[in-house]
């Protein structure tokens, strides 16, 4: 499972796929699909022939939120939402949370599951790893512009993540 934080005003607010039509996406899915997760290196539309397998896709907010910055109550509205997402996910065993918000998010999810959140409360960071009952989270920057512009995030290191959690995952994808 992939959780990032809000879906694009631009992007899958308008094309109906979590992201899909945003620069954003357009990394992620390449990344997908050179780690075997996706059929296809680009999304541009939701009827564009993609394909994912042994992946889920979501947000942790379900609205696009004004500049892209989810306030903290439309987190916590939207929390029973991913919560349920991931119960619902049963046989998920890894978990990539995009950014801190993701991450957080992730961690609130679980918490409301019943799920024990080590102490101290696991800290975010690129390729940061926390087992959290039967699932372990990687951390991945988001791939945002402002990560990838800047050179905070890049192809390689998205390609790490994802074959990480391939890996954990059994290689389930393509």
């Amino acid at each position: 499972m992939v959780t990032g934080l809000a879906p694009a005003a631009h992007g899958s607010n308008r094309t109906g796929r979590v992201f899909t039509g945003d620069t954003a996406g357009d990394g992620l899915y390449a990344s997908l699909h050179r780690t075997g997760f996706a059929s296809q290196p680009d999304s541009t539309r939701a009827d564009d022939g993609l394909r994912l397998e042994g992946i889920w896709i979501n947000a942790a907010v379900r609205c696009a939120p004004p500049d892209n910055r989810p306030t903290t109550d439309e987190r916590d509205r939207c929390l029973p939402y991913l919560a349920r997402e991931i119960e619902l996910l049963e046989n998920v065993t890894t978990i990539v949370a995009l950014g801190a918000f993701g991450w957080e998010c992730v961690l609130r999810a679980l918490r409301a599951l019943d799920v024990e959140i080590p102490r101290p409360k696991p800290k975010f960071g690129h390729g940061a790893e926390v087992q959290l009952g039967h699932r372990r989270m990687i951390g991945c920057f988001h791939p945002s512009q402002r990560n990838t512009f800047t050179g905070r995030l890049n192809a390689d290191m998205l390609d790490q993540v994802f074959s990480r959690a391939s890996l954990l995952s059994g290689g389930h994808g393509l």
